[in-house]
C-alpha cells in the first residue's frame, strides 16, 4: 500500500499535523488507519472539505 504519514499530507495539503491527526480520528479521510500512535494515509487521499465557511455563508444569504 503506498501510503504517506500526517507530516506528508500536512505538507501537502497546507494544514497542521495534528489537524491531520483529527481529520483521521474523525474518519474524515477515507482509508486512514491508525498503526499504534501514527496515522497512515493512502497517497490518492484528498483534503476534506473545511465545513466551517458553509454555515455563515448560507446565513449571509437569508439577509434581506
Amino acid at each position: 500500500m503506498d501510503a504517506m504519514t500526517t507530516k506528508d499530507a500536512a505538507d501537502q495539503w497546507g494544514i497542521t499535523p495534528r489537524q491531520v491527526q483529527l481529520l483521521c480520528a474523525q474518519g474524515r479521510i477515507p482509508g486512514a488507519v491508525r498503526f499504534g500512535n501514527a496515522w497512515v494515509i493512502p497517497l490518492d487521499a484528498k483534503k476534506p472539505e473545511d465545513r466551517r465557511g458553509k454555515k455563515k455563508k448560507d446565513k449571509e444569504d437569508e439577509r434581506p
